[in-house]
């Protein structure tokens, strides 16, 4: 089997570090991607499910752009819709009609929403949910889990964290990943300040397991915040319209009162949209938060587009199923190697971890193999599948990851 090289990446990577910090920043850094000899960072063009590197080497893509491309790259009644618009207007000084076609679809689409926002990212409408909780209760504190990701704004990221000072977490509070009694005993400790709870619909953290929600875990949630008055949030960001095409909450039987939404939305092009209940509608409208693109037509016509596409397909039943399809392979090739894979999270968009190894070095090392084979896994991330995959990529996963598993299993042997 062919193993890739990456000359040419490498030499852009080198030209990258003199211009911009860090060569690539956030989360398509380099840094995470270990061994770092054994992935491309820059691509050249990308269709359906596969990607090409500026080296001409071919990629089954498992990441989708860290999300975003639930129906494949390229599109064609995404991409069209986007184009027919741009020829139109795309920013212009006045709003377009396609915001309100956008909204009253996604009013009709999700349950809880009685209205529809839209900005460029999922940290901006996080942001405003957790303004639109403060404006509505008064109230300043936050509840978090701890290791739940909800953007880069100063509140959001980890303690610790370079630019960050102390002040910016005085009234975030953290608890741990399904503890129902933590959040009885925050809500009791703070009764009567505790603006907001934000979390998403199950934990995917990265480096680390992802884990469901218990059994009765969110009714629990939801009866306390309702009781108490406290905003209950739902950033599905990462997993929207992965898991249920009304929010991941349909999925899993609660009620939020906003949810954020962004990645799978417009299959690429740059839209969110934070959605909410009527009881909120009137402290949504007096919170002014706004960016200089956040009305583009083209990327909300594109949305339309994908959220049609995706209704009509039944998206989250496409993704479980070719999901559950490859990783029952996976885990049965791994063990034919003598190695155990566990699989954590939602199917379509699962965490991967080679057990017996707490240093992940094992689980990076596979998973340098099977990209340098030319399937792109990372080792610290949940994967992503699209629409898109094909039985004949499944096929070519299968035997990647096979090749792949004989190479770390006679590395280790070896004593590596």
């Amino acid at each position: 089997m062919n193993i890739y090289e990456y000359p040419e990446s490498q030499k852009l990577f080198t030209r990258a570090a003199k211009v911009i910090p860090g060569g690539i920043y956030g989360h398509f850094s380099p840094a995470p991607c270990v061994p770092v000899n054994a992935y491309p960072f820059f691509g050249s063009k990308a269709k359906g499910s596969h990607f090409w590197d500026v080296d001409g080497n071919e990629f089954i893509d498992y990441m989708c752009a860290y999300g975003p491309m639930i129906l494949g790259y390229a599109n064609p009644v995404v991409d069209e819709a986007y184009q027919a618009q741009m020829k139109l207007a795309d920013s212009n000084t006045i709003a377009s009609p396609k915001m309100v076609e956008l909204a009253e679809f996604m009013v009709d689409l999700i349950p809880i929403a009685d209205w529809a926002f839209f900005a460029k990212n999922g940290a901006d409408v996080t942001n405003y949910a957790v303004m639109i909780a403060r404006a509505a209760t008064g109230r300043k504190k936050i509840i978090a889990i701890k290791g739940g990701y909800h953007g880069t704004s100063p509140w959001m990221q980890a303690a610790g964290h370079h630019g960050l000072i102390e002040d910016d977490h005085t009234n975030v509070i953290r608890i741990g990943w399904n503890d129902y009694a933590a959040l009885e005993k925050v809500v009791d400790q703070y009764d009567g300040q505790i603006a907001g709870f934000i979390a998403t619909p199950y934990h995917h953290p990265v480096f680390a397991d992802n884990e469901m929600p218990a059994e009765g875990y969110w009714q629990k949630v939801q009866a306390l915040l309702n009781k108490k008055g406290i905003v209950f949030i739902i950033d599905d960001v990462r997993c929207g319209f992965r898991l249920h095409m009304g929010g991941s909450n349909e999925h899993f039987g609660f009620k939020p009162d906003l949810i954020a939404f962004c990645k799978a939305i417009g299959n690429g092009y740059p839209v969110s949209s934070l959605v909410g209940t009527g009881a909120l509608k009137s402290a949504a409208a007096k919170v002014f938060h706004t960016g200089s693109y956040w009305y583009s037509a083209g990327p909300m016509a594109a949305a339309l587009a994908c959220l049609k596409e995706l209704k009509r397909i039944n998206a989250p039943e496409v993704l479980r199923a070719y999901g559950t399809t490859l990783n029952e392979g996976i885990i049965r090739i791994a063990k034919s190697y003598g190695f155990t894979l566990k699989v954590t999270g939602d199917p379509g968009m699962a965490y991967y971890r080679l057990t017996g190894d707490e240093t992940l070095m094992l689980q990076q090392d596979w998973c340098g193999e099977c990209t340098r084979r030319g399937a792109y896994f990372t080792s610290h991330h949940n994967w992503f599948v699209s629409t898109a995959h094909t039985k004949e990529d499944l096929q070519r996963t299968w035997d990647i990851c096979d090749d792949a598993f004989k190479a770390v299993q006679q590395k280790w042997n070896a004593g590596a």
